[in-house]
């Protein structure tokens, strides 16, 4: 592969917030009587505002921001557990060491995202879209075509890493070149991916004249 930027997922690609994640949504989902299952099974990838919108059809939108705003703090707040995945920061290391533009693409918040970063150990990036920029959030494919756009690249020079099936439809649908990473084997448009990662240790990189070649360490 070829490339000349990078756009990360962030929650599932760069760091480990399962557990946050879903302590969060399931005291949400037993809070509001809804099967914890069945809502941990719809959230992933997708901005909380999305989420909620599907679970509460008949709330106002003053309704909705309430929750949102509830459950916004409540991740915010608990990093316990949160960490980065394998091969995440030596991989930020050494795109940065070569001078390769990098953005972070994800559908939490400011205060999810910064909190989550942090305690990962994820440098600052200087793209970084969040769910406040985003009028359509992921699967759809306004938060990468933002990303490539802040990285001042077309969205066929740029390479979208994600663990979630929101975000690689997302990623196809703005016209990236796709990495999956961890990614369900059941995930819809797998089979149009460029790669099938278990583990961000897998890649290695380089610099060439053209850009940036992406290879598969075996």
């Amino acid at each position: 592969m070829e490339c000349k930027g990078f756009l990360f997922d962030l929650d599932g690609t760069l760091v480990d917030s399962l557990p946050v994640v879903e302590r969060a949504w399931t005291q949400w989902a037993e809070r509001h009587g809804i099967s914890p299952q069945q809502v941990l099974d719809f959230i992933h990838g997708k901005q909380a505002i999305t989420s909620l919108r599907h679970f509460m059809p008949n709330a106002t939108e003053a309704e909705l921001q309430h929750e949102f705003t509830l459950l916004e703090q409540v991740e915010a707040e608990d990093t316990d557990g949160v960490h980065a995945l394998p091969g995440a920061l030596a991989l930020l290391e050494q795109i940065n060491a070569l001078g390769i533009p990098w953005a972070i693409v994800t559908s939490g918040s400011v205060p999810v995202a910064n909190a989550r970063r942090l305690a990962g150990g994820v440098p600052l990036p200087e793209v970084f879209i969040t769910s406040e920029r985003v009028k359509q959030g992921k699967p759809q494919p306004d938060a990468y075509l933002l990303g490539a756009q802040g990285l001042g690249l077309a969205p066929q020079d740029c390479v979208v890493v994600e663990d979630a099936p929101a975000g690689i439809l997302s990623g196809l649908a703005a016209g990236c070149q796709v990495i999956a990473v961890n990614a369900p084997a059941d995930s819809p448009k797998l089979d149009q991916v460029d790669l099938i990662l278990s583990s961000l240790e897998q890649l290695k990189i380089a610099k060439s004249e053209q850009g940036v070649v992406i290879e598969l360490i075996a």
